[in-house]
């Protein structure tokens, strides 16, 4: 079947916010004016389309990135619908690395806030060019050019640049004023914003309209004369009026650039400047002919290659998101970069070096599916029927194999046991976990050697508390669950040396294995390992297994049994027995080795530490500051804004359990927060030994 939309109206874009900015409200509207959904579906009665899963319904907030495909103006646009919550990092990050192109909405009453610097963060990483939409207009204290004071401040965006302003503010909201067109638009309420009257700008307004028409000109021709574009750079110079034609032209090719972030605004809970956004997403943002050709790696040669986004060049795609369908299995979403696959096809997964057979291929709506035959290079859609794949696998075709960059996630910080009440529960448990663990990549799960007890780590509290909340729906099974544990760390503070001895010659097949080491520092690189044997004291295939048994004292720890990182392990010197030396000898001398000199190299303990961020009214400000210094927080900043206070802290993650429940009486309900997490820490000597007696047996339970 030929293909439907050309490549080079195809826009992969994805709607990123901080929690409750309204991005799946936003999401709606552009379902409803596309004419995918005939009834606009309200977060706050648990009807989103995209928001399909109970526990999204029930809380109102968005969990898994759903995948859905709209038409606007003769283009596909493919929405992955991220969620806002700090504790589903993952599901933002993997969008990213698929996405061409991304509209970041924020709050216009709060501006940019915690998460939105994350997601921000994470956009420029994966170098995801942007549009930003400042929502809730229609909202008591919104301010359009403050939030954009806002993202100049706190994202360094200097190129966020009005094009657009407000048609009124607060319950006077109606529209919006167009600077590129210097027209207004004012919206009919009873159409639910469906219909919309086109008029010439108020005479109150013009002057301002015009002054930001202007200064919108002048950035835009700055920044499209950055991105390679002197069209109406030479004409600003000269002083010379641009069309309308080249505005957009020149805001466009400067936004694939990523030097400039266009900024509309509206308030989709009330249907206004919706349409204009969608116009903004087709004029503005890359379709995957606009961005780099996909680099890749040959598994033969090692050596990077490139793929081109034509239906013509060999099959690439990488796989972004693993679900559970209860109807159809297990589905596998995934993005291609270049090529052409129709179901029935076999392809490689070449991250894994196998062969699979694609069963059918889906378009999704949301929750909803629909069977397609064929999909092309720039296409998102989901595959039944592939047993052996997991997120950031590469699948391509058979005779021409590359591996994608995969995708990389966070290690878990906090941690829960849970124990099936029944025996029944045991086996569903089981599978269970292992179902959402490769849903999930930043969810994991473990089974302590001694005592046999399941372990579950994640991002956050939230994100622990879905996991069991699904598995009693989903899975049936009932579970008693641990108070949080937190996820520390150790490390050393200085060089220090040892040696490991592995000596057991009592007539027989004896054992031999001497390793010296050296041991020191090594801030952010996790474990590095330094062969220095010379002359042969140690022959070479006994190398590894030092490596392989240190590695192993490294997972096993110093002080309290947590995993040692930012450590480098030099080995120096040893000895070997011609009859008696074997690996098995020399993995538990090197294990020896690493115990010896890591208790000399002054071992402490890492705690998480989270970046905390606390709206409250003026009235509770020391309320809440005197709590998070409680909390041993380190208070770093406090903005005044309208009768509230924004405080920043950076607090241990082990002080901030039950942290919402607190904060809400303390300010009666009135203050919200958000924290994520900032980073590793060595934590104060009193709490490290109560830590390290804790595990240890040493205080009661």
């Amino acid at each position: 079947m030929p293909r439907q939309t050309p490549i080079e109206r195809t826009r992969n874009i994805g709607i990123a916010a901080h929690i409750d900015a309204g991005k799946t409200t936003a999401t709606e509207r552009i379902l409803y004016y596309t004419g995918v959904s005939y009834k606009i579906g309200e977060v706050h009665e648990g009807t989103a389309v995209m928001d399909w899963m109970e526990q999204e319904q029930e809380r109102g907030i968005t969990i898994t990135s759903a995948a859905t495909t709209c038409f606007w103006r003769e283009h596909r646009v493919n929405i992955i619908d991220t969620p806002g919550h700090v504790d589903f990092t993952a599901e933002v990050e993997r969008s990213l690395r698929v996405l061409d192109g991304a509209v970041a909405l924020f709050d216009a009453v709060a501006g940019v806030q915690p998460q939105s610097e994350t997601v921000w963060r994470q956009a420029d990483k994966y170098k995801v060019p942007r549009i930003a939409f400042i929502n809730k207009m229609d909202r008591v204290g919104a301010d359009f050019l403050h939030s954009i004071q806002t993202m100049h401040e706190r994202l360094s965006a200097k190129n966020a640049v009005a094009i657009q302003l407000p048609l009124g503010t607060e319950d006077q909201h109606q529209g919006v004023i167009d600077l590129v067109e210097m027209k207004a638009y004012r919206y009919l309420d009873e159409t639910l914003g469906a219909k919309y009257e086109v008029e010439e700008i108020p005479a109150e307004l013009k002057d301002e309209a015009q002054h930001h028409r202007e200064l919108m000109i002048e950035k835009v021709a700055e920044a499209a004369h950055e991105a390679g574009d002197d069209t109406l750079f030479e004409k600003y110079v000269a002083g010379q009026a641009p069309s309308v034609a080249e505005i957009k032209a020149a805001i466009r090719k400067a936004t694939i650039a990523m030097k400039l972030f266009p900024v509309l605004c509206g308030s989709a809970f009330k249907n206004k400047g919706v349409q204009p956004l969608l116009d903004a997403v087709v004029d503005y943002l890359p379709s995957p002919l606009d961005v780099p050709p996909t680099v890749a790696n040959d598994p033969a040669t090692g050596e990077l290659v490139t793929r081109e986004p034509r239906d013509d060049a060999p099959f690439a795609a990488l796989v972004f998101k693993i679900m559970t369908d209860p109807f159809v299995g297990q589905l596998a979403f995934f993005r291609v970069y270049s090529g052409n696959l129709e179901s029935g096809d076999t392809v490689l997964n070449s991250s894994r070096g196998m062969k699979e057979r694609i069963g059918r291929l889906l378009k999704m709506h949301a929750n909803k599916r629909e069977e397609i035959k064929e999909v092309y290079s720039g296409d998102i859609a989901a595959a039944v029927g592939l047993r052996n794949v997991t997120t950031g696998d590469t699948i391509c075709d058979t005779n021409k194999p590359v591996v994608l960059e995969s995708i990389h996630f966070p290690a878990p910080v906090i941690s829960l046991a849970v124990e099936p009440k029944t025996k029944a529960d045991q086996e569903k448990l089981g599978t269970g976990l292992a179902k959402l663990m490769s849903e999930d990549p930043t969810f994991r799960v473990e089974t302590d050697k001694d005592t046999g007890q399941t372990k579950i780590s994640g991002m956050g509290e939230l994100h622990l508390e879905i996991i069991v909340d699904r598995l009693k729906r989903e899975f049936g099974v009932e579970a008693n669950v641990g108070k949080p544990q937190v996820a520390y760390k150790e490390t050393i503070r200085k060089p220090a040396k040892g040696v490991g001895r592995h000596i057991k010659q009592t007539g027989g097949h004896g054992q031999y294995g001497v390793c010296n080491i050296e041991v020191e520092p090594a801030p952010g690189q996790g474990f590095v390992f330094e062969n220095d044997i010379t002359g042969g004291t140690i022959p070479k295939e006994f190398i590894k297994p030092i490596e392989t048994g240190i590695r192993e004292a490294l997972d096993r720890g110093i002080l309290a049994g947590f995993p040692v990182v930012d450590v480098k392990v030099r080995l120096y010197d040893g000895s070997y027995h011609e009859v008696d030396s074997s690996e098995m000898a020399f993995k538990i001398a090197g294990s020896l080795a690493f115990q010896e000199a890591a208790k000399k190299a002054s071992p402490v303990l890492l705690e998480p530490i989270m970046k905390v961020e606390v709206v409250t009214p003026d009235d509770y400000t020391g309320a809440v500051t005197g709590d998070l210094s409680s909390r041993r927080g380190h208070l770093e900043g406090q903005i005044s804004r309208g009768g509230t206070q924004i405080i920043t802290a950076m607090v241990p993650l082990s002080n901030m359990f039950g942290y919402s429940t607190d904060l809400r009486s303390r300010t009666q309900g009135r203050a919200t927060y958000t924290m994520h997490f900032e980073k590793y820490a060595e934590a104060p000597r009193a709490v490290s030994e109560e830590v390290v007696a804790k595990v240890m047996g040493r205080v009661e339970r």
